[in-house]
């Protein structure tokens, strides 16, 4: 199984369409085998749907995700976790024991009307009492 999380310094980044990079997982028999960070080249918000299929990715970990993302996503046969924050690799150990904490109604679609300045790397979608409708 592959996972991919959305990643910046160790840390889940929390705009699923704004992510530079990913940080790849295979595991295998409940152990990870192979961690691989890999850069998006630029792509974003559609294009980041195929490129996990390309890389053969099964499930996503990551904050806030467009409702076209997910989408997207489930046409793909990606298992979505969002809504998660905190360190990548401390959520894969997590999803390993079964006990990641996740978000199944994550939104992040307020890309019309962004602040001067605003992006979803500021706050934690989807976490707590904070979702990115309210902006």
């Amino acid at each position: 199984m592959r996972i991919a999380v959305t990643y910046e310094n160790g840390e889940i980044f929390q705009h699923f369409g704004h992510t530079e990079q990913f940080k790849f997982y295979d595991i295998e028999e409940g152990k990870i085998v192979k961690e691989q960070i890999v850069d998006t080249n630029g792509q974003g918000h559609g294009a980041l749907a195929g490129f996990l299929v390309h890389e053969k990715v099964d499930a996503l970990i990551c904050g806030g995700i467009g409702g076209g993302a997910q989408a997207a996503l489930s046409d793909a046969g990606i298992q979505l976790y969002g809504g998660v924050s905190g360190s990548a690799d401390s959520a894969i150990a997590d999803y390993i024991s079964g006990n990641l904490g996740f978000n199944p109604n994550v939104h992040c679609d307020h890309h019309e009307g962004h602040e001067e300045g605003h992006s979803c790397g500021e706050h934690h979608c989807g976490e707590g009492n904070h979702n990115c409708q309210s902006h």
